[in-house]
């Protein structure tokens, strides 16, 4: 039986690269396609067609067909599109670092956490032992450092703010939900402006009149499985059916929660997370989210 689908073209970050030869790749390979509906001139355009193949099969074929343009490409089925909740990783995707390794930074072993926790983002080391690891290389580091990489190391994604702020103005809610620490999620959330946030919690103790980290991490930790259930909490939350959710994240332990959303979105990630997706993000920033659920460029909010 033939669904309804639509095929969401979007430029890379800063280029115009939907050109009419772009368009017409596309809508090749496209059954049944209709005219483009533009959401943002030369750089988002939606492309509706009928088919009964698997919507992952198609992006494949139209991103093949598109060669070398910097273009991403989300398809999906029409109806249901717009999300109402949006859960979203922290590290590597709605800021450019990964918080922990700034921390190790700071005591001069940045090199080998950060190889650490690129092969737990992988999925070649098990998420909680290798936290658990990281954070005990991390005992005596003052707590009060946390200050000092917000203000001059970490990086907002781009778009992440118009993102949320565009969501909320619509009705959906928007939480943060990290496998790094609440010392962080607390701060980035407030800044983007999420509804709320979920991450572990650093353990500290006071050395000598001095609050330090004690190298522990409150258990239960917050790994891929939690992510997963605090999508489906809040969705039950606010009454929402899982299609009407929205995930994104970069990362191995992300990807159960991916894998459940109504749309789960691989944001410049890791291969074995972008290779299960329904869909992946390589390109455009994170507005690429908005134009994916069909707003247009004069529907954003930015704030």
């Amino acid at each position: 039986m033939s669904t309804s689908f639509v095929a969401t073209l979007i430029s890379a970050s800063g280029v115009e690269a939907l050109d009419g030869g772009v368009i017409a790749r596309a809508r090749g390979e496209l059954p049944g396609v209709g005219e483009p509906v533009w959401l943002a001139a030369g750089v988002a355009a939606d492309l509706t067609f009928d088919g009964t193949e698997a919507a992952k099969v198609v992006a494949e074929r139209v991103r093949a067909a598109l060669g070398a343009a910097p273009v991403d490409v989300v398809v999906q089925p029409v109806a249901g599109r717009r999300k109402g909740l949006l859960v979203a990783d922290m590290d590597s995707t709605m800021i450019g670092q990964e918080c922990i390794d700034e921390l190790a930074a700071e005591v001069g072993i940045k090199a080998h956490v950060s190889a650490i926790t690129e092969r737990a983002m992988r999925g070649e080391l098990a998420f909680e032992p290798a936290l658990r690891e990281r954070v005990g290389l991390l005992k005596g580091v003052a707590a009060d450092v946390v200050d000092k990489i917000i203000a001059e190391r970490i990086t907002l994604t781009p778009g992440g703010r118009t993102l949320i702020q565009t969501m909320r103005a619509h009705g959906g809610y928007c939480a943060l939900v990290s496998g790094g620490f609440t010392v962080f999620t607390s701060r980035i959330a407030a800044m983007i402006g999420f509804d709320e946030n979920r991450a572990n919690v650093l353990e500290t103790e006071m050395v000598a009149g001095r609050e330090v980290l004690a190298g522990t991490v409150r258990e239960p930790i917050l790994g891929q499985d939690a992510k997963r259930d605090s999508l489906h909490e809040l969705a039950a939350m606010r009454g929402l059916p899982l299609g009407a959710t929205l995930a994104v994240g970069d990362g191995a332990n992300d990807l159960v929660m991916i894998r459940d959303a109504g749309l789960g979105v691989a944001f410049r990630a890791k291969p074995k997370v972008a290779a299960e997706a329904a869909a992946r993000i390589e390109h455009a920033d994170l507005t690429a989210l908005l134009y994916a659920q069909g707003y247009a460029l004069g529907e954003f909010v930015s704030g």
